[in-house]
């Protein structure tokens, strides 16, 4: 009887391991659709699922469809999204700071509800812009939580945007900061997805969402 109990408990942590395996092998879905090419330059938005997203579309209103942006650059012959962002530690003890992750990673399921793809018509500006991004996540640059404009040294997402695109040369007409608070937590003043998204220099190229319903343009 004894010998029978010991064979079910190896049996039973046996199968558990495997079952942990599977899961953890499994990847996580992405929200980004198969067919979807994204090319040096293109900027990418996403509407988060966490609180800090839900406060950043409170701040856009009813125009505001996207909490999130980035810049796909080419890394050794691989698209990858370069962007600043807060509370999306890769390691333990790693920093709020200028990230690049693959389209994949960007778009999981667990990280955004909702996505667009948005394209320079002009070849040579985009690989600039990227290539400018590129530098900055190279640099290890911190994300700036102050949401300071005049602080150099430190970005968050939609100032790496225009950073990245100023250094190609273009100057993207977002328009003046517009104040982003929440009473008696933060009031600070930053250009918001929003406003990048309706600058008017970039085209869509893709939307798609959880429902896996997509529009192209």
């Amino acid at each position: 009887m004894k010998r029978l109990v010991r064979i079910l408990v190896i049996v039973s942590a046996v199968l558990l391991t495997m079952s942990s395996c599977n899961k953890q092998d499994r990847p996580e879905p992405c929200i980004m659709p198969a067919n979807c090419v994204l090319e040096e330059g293109d900027v990418v938005f996403r509407q988060g699922v966490s609180m800090e997203s839900d406060l950043v579309m409170l701040a856009q209103g009813r125009e505001g469809m996207y909490s999130h942006c980035g810049i796909v650059v080419d890394s050794a012959g691989v698209k990858m999204i370069v962007h600043a962002v807060p509370d999306e530690p890769d390691f333990e003890g790693d920093v709020n700071r200028v990230k690049m992750d693959s389209p994949e990673r960007f778009y999981m399921q667990s990280r955004a509800s909702r996505g667009e793809v948005m394209r320079c018509d002009d070849p040579a500006v985009a690989q600039a812009a990227a290539a400018q991004a590129m530098r900055c996540y190279k640099a290890h640059m911190l994300f700036n939580d102050d949401y300071d404009d005049a602080d150099t040294t430190r970005l968050y997402c939609t100032q790496l945007v225009l950073r990245a695109y100023a250094a190609a040369g273009v100057k993207l007409n977002t328009g003046e900061a517009r104040r982003y608070s929440v009473p008696g937590v933060f009031d600070v003043k930053c250009i918001l997805p929003v406003q990048v998204h309706s600058c008017g220099y970039f085209k869509s190229v893709m939307r798609f969402a959880t429902d896996a319903n997509q529009v192209l343009k």
